[in-house]
């Protein structure tokens, strides 16, 4: 295992909880906790680009 970037992974962990709520906004029936939480998403995953740039392979205009 080799050493990993402490701010790559943190932006990757990010991602996956951005995913997570992504997730979780789609299952969600009230339109106010759905909007809620894909403003979370957005703002986490505006996070993990700044910190840690986009993961390989991701189209950014996505």
């Amino acid at each position: 295992m080799s050493a990993a970037d402490p701010s790559r992974d943190s932006a990757q962990q990010m991602r996956q909880k951005a995913q997570k709520l992504e997730d979780a906004a789609q299952s969600a029936s009230d339109p106010q906790e759905r909007e809620q939480l894909q403003a979370k998403a957005r703002k986490l995953r505006k996070q993990s680009e700044q910190q840690g740039g986009a993961p390989e392979g991701l189209d950014p205009m996505i």
